[in-house]
């Protein structure tokens, strides 16, 4: 085994036992390795630790001095470390001013409510009548909030329309069953409760009704404007999308600040350790210059939407880049940092398609056989993918984000460089994974979770990896970015992420502002 391979080995023995090296300790290791066995040192250094009654987080070089003979060194005789980023690890420059840390956050007492939690609502068993028990629960919800328009409050049934006398216009509430293309015309099959028809979008329609028709997913509930023919064929004169309305928002009565941000990705060798490390200072008022500390000292809550680790066997060859390659020391390693976070911050998170539970959506909370280790030090309130939060009367929709590759693949004009657009494309449909069967695997429950009934002051998502955020109709959407540097994954599939940045949003104001810890 090389000397590289050594060190890299000894590294990963320290992640999996939950602990860190600082710059100093591995370069001691490096400097080493010639004479001695890293591994080894490592191993002494970790039995050693856990005699103690206050165990460090980070592996000092003195504590490794303890345990190899000192030698004298000059400069000239150093080893230069590795050029790895696993092994790589700078000291974050601290700045850390001289008045003492008085969070103003500290002083207020946390409202925070949960509105919907999926968790112990789950009760599907696969059968087909679940199947028609979701459908029909998913297209008689969507159908009442298209009901809340006024230019559709009219709308009739297939079976009406279809007795209807020829050259009669009117409204139906369909759930799209298929979508086919042909010589700039598309031909859709609709359905709904009783009945099911086909709607011809035809190329001399406007360009607007074209484009919406261009866009519609599979399963999707809307409301066609229509045109009978002299035999069951209809003509599309307009799609009308559920949509949300221009509402009020919702603000805190104080200036509360919450943190969202996603995607920690803990155990991959392309997890910030560093910018991360960084964050949890800022957040104890350690980092930052007076404005960075003033805006820490408000923060009372801070939202982890998803992929809290890498999880094993996600994609293809992603053993390659794993650090740590047990899950559960992967929620360890991820304990490690949240924990951290002062006790009088809320902490939220829930589950990506990284994390440990079921990847079909919704989710339920993440066990707290994984997070034992986290709850035995602070509290933290795991709930389900999706879920809807109430943070000082602040209305927050809190969800990972899975079906936005479908909708990037799907709709013209989405990119991932624009999470946002996607974001609110599922606003405007009214539901958070239109379609079933795409890349969103869906569990066929009682009721669809995923129909956005409520509309949220806030609408919180990740996955994508990029941060960006937009304003649509009163409600603030947020995609948070990542923790994690480009993977291989990433790089074949032309996703560059935006790493260490942090979207903080005063609930006063609904503002946001972005801090980078790269």
């Amino acid at each position: 085994m090389s000397e590289k391979q050594k060190l890299q080995k000894a590294v990963e023995l320290t992640l999996e036992a939950g602990y860190q090296l600082n710059k100093e300790a591995f370069e001691f290791l490096n400097l080493v390795s010639p004479t001695e066995d890293p591994t080894e040192v490592i191993s002494k250094v970790i039995q050693k630790i856990e005699t103690l009654e206050e165990k460090p987080l980070v592996i000092s070089r003195s504590l490794l001095e303890e345990l190899v003979e000192r030698r004298e060194l000059t400069k000239e005789t150093l080893i230069q470390p590795l050029e790895d980023p696993l092994t790589t690890l700078p000291e974050p420059q601290i700045t850390e001013g001289k008045k003492p840390f008085h969070p103003y956050a500290k002083e207020v007492e946390a409202k925070l409510n949960i509105i919907e939690n999926p968790t112990n609502k789950l009760s599907s068993r696969g059968a087909i009548e679940n199947y028609l028990e979701y459908f029909r629960n998913r297209f008689k919800r969507m159908e009442k909030l298209l009901r809340q328009r006024i230019d559709v409050r009219s709308a009739t049934s297939v079976t009406d329309a279809i007795k209807a006398s020829a050259n009669t216009k009117l409204r139906i509430i369909v759930m799209i069953t298929n979508k086919r293309e042909s010589k700039k015309r598309i031909i859709l099959t609709v359905e709904d409760l009783r009945a099911s028809a086909t709607v011809l979008v035809p190329q001399n329609a406007s360009e607007q009704v074209l484009k919406k028709a261009v866009s519609l997913f599979l399963d999707q509930v809307v409301c066609i404007s229509v045109k009978k023919t002299r035999t069951n064929l209809f003509i599309a004169e307009d799609i009308i999308l559920p949509d949300i309305a221009k509402k009020p928002q919702h603000k805190a009565p104080i200036p509360v600040y919450a943190v969202l941000t996603s995607d920690m990705h803990t155990g991959s060798t392309k997890f910030q350790r560093e910018a991360f490390n960084r964050f949890i200072l800022w957040l104890n008022g350690k980092y930052g210059n007076k404005k960075m500390r003033d805006l820490a000292s408000h923060i009372k809550y801070v939202l982890i939407a998803g992929d809290i680790v890498d999880g094993i066997g996600i994609y293809p060859n992603q053993i390659n880049e794993l650090a740590v390659t047990d899950v559960y020391q992967q929620y360890k390693l991820a304990a490690n940092f949240i924990e951290q976070i002062p006790d009088y911050i809320e902490v939220v998170i829930i589950p990506g398609n990284h994390d440990a539970p079921r990847k079909a959506l919704p989710q339920p909370a993440i066990s707290n056989k994984f997070l034992e280790p986290l709850q035995e030090s602070r509290q933290v309130l795991s709930l389900g993918n999706p879920c809807f939060l109430s943070l000082h009367n602040v209305e927050v929709l809190l969800y990972h984000g899975r079906s936005l590759d479908d909708v990037v693949s799907t709709v013209p004009g989405m990119t991932h460089e624009h999470p946002e657009k996607a974001m609110t494309f599922l606003l405007k449909s009214r539901h958070l994974a239109p379609v079933y069967g795409g890349k969103t695997p869906l569990s066929p429950e009682n009721r669809d979770f995923l129909v956005i009934d409520r509309v949220p002051d806030i609408f919180h998502s990740g996955h994508i990896h990029k941060l960006e955020y937009g304003n649509y109709r009163g409600v603030l959407v947020v995609n948070s970015g990542c923790w994690q540097d480009q993977t291989e994954y990433m790089r074949r599939h032309g996703f560059v992420p935006t790493p260490g940045k942090v979207p903080v949003v005063n609930l006063q104001t609904l503002e946001p502002a972005i801090i980078s810890f790269s």
